[in-house]
């Protein structure tokens, strides 16, 4: 079966470089990746971290937009509980009319920070809605209509309309995601880079394609080298802390030291909290696209979303490349083979 390969950037800061340098290499990773043929690039939104670069994908999206030419480029999320859907919707639209037909509209649920963060995004705010709420809402401003004619002082419209909208995805791993999409009839991507349980996504995807007649589109942790060894060391210095805080609350973080960070500024003890192991695809490009093709096979998926967890810039470059390249090689071998077949 064949499938599409997608990115998603963090803007990772490499050690002793700065967040502007980050910035960049996530500019030139969108450039390379439009020529080694992915067919998304999706900036992720991060708050109060000195490890990442990018709190607002929109504006790298209007960045990055106006220096490729392809590549479809959107946010892989825009956490939508910190923000009002009517301000998102004139983001989204606004791009879409600076680049018709390549921006996607990202939405994911997470905090994507610690509590401290949340608290300073959500300052001043009154407004109590549910996530699914929030979205709804965002869904109908996205929808709406051009104005009729003597319309315009008496309606609200999330202006510039675009002849195009954004494509719209939801991002998430559970079975209310899946169904919150499909009830609003957005394209659903399975955060399998933050929860590969193969149980729950079988039951999540299982439960998305029997609502909904679009495609398959899992996000996963992607870590190439030139061979295992590096690869697996590469894999080593990827962590993902599991916290259960006595209030109730559960989080994944990227360090131990952010797990006691998100109890305290949380202002709950900690119930449980340990070191899972990263649910990624570690290996030579070979063993990785092999690796990809059985869970598309398995799963049915038609498009992967490449995380690859790596702060060292040439590292991560490389890494994608050499999928790319082997990738396009497989899509040219079973391009042949069929034709050989009629």
């Amino acid at each position: 079966m064949s499938y599409r390969i997608s990115l998603l950037d963090k803007s990772p800061v490499a050690q002793d470089e700065t967040p502007a340098d980050a910035l960049k290499h996530t500019l030139h990773l969108a450039q390379q990746a439009e020529a080694w043929g992915y067919h998304r690039f999706w900036i992720a939104e991060h708050h109060n971290t000195s490890r990442l670069a990018s709190p607002s994908p929109e504006l790298l999206i209007a960045w990055i937009v106006g220096q490729t030419r392809r590549i479809r480029i959107g946010s892989g999320g825009v956490m939508l509980q910190h923000y009002s859907p009517y301000k998102v919707a004139e983001n989204f639209n606004l791009l879409a009319n600076l680049s018709p037909g390549r921006i996607d509209i990202g939405v994911g649920k997470a905090p994507g920070g610690l509590p401290l963060s949340t608290q300073a995004l959500q300052r001043g705010g009154q407004d109590n809605a549910s996530f699914a709420d929030k979205l709804t809402e965002l869904d109908n401003w996205l929808s709406l209509p051009a104005f009729h004619e003597d319309e315009d002082v008496e309606t609200l419209r999330a202006t510039p309309l675009p002849t195009h909208s954004a494509a719209r995805f939801l991002l998430g791993a559970s079975l209310e995601s899946a169904k919150l999409a499909a009830n609003l009839d957005w394209n659903f991507v399975y955060a399998a880079h933050l929860n590969g349980d193969k149980n729950l996504m079988r039951e999540v995807l299982g439960a998305w394609r029997s609502r909904s007649q679009r495609e398959t589109v899992v996000a996963v942790q992607v870590i190439v080298a030139q061979d295992a060894q590096k690869a697996a060391e590469l894999a080593n210095l990827v962590e993902i802390w599991s916290v259960e805080l006595e209030n109730s609350q559960r989080v994944s973080v990227a360090s131990e030291a952010q797990a006691y960070a998100f109890a305290r500024q949380a202002g709950s003890a900690i119930k449980r909290i340990e070191r899972r192991e990263p649910s990624l695809l570690q290996g030579t490009a070979e063993t990785v696209q092999a690796g990809l093709a059985a869970l598309s096979q398995e799963f049915a998926i038609d498009e992967f979303i490449i995380d690859t967890p790596v702060s060292d810039p040439a590292a991560r470059f490389q890494s994608l490349r050499l999928l790319a390249g082997v990738q396009q090689a497989a899509s040219v071998s079973e391009f042949t083979a069929e034709h050989e077949a009629w």
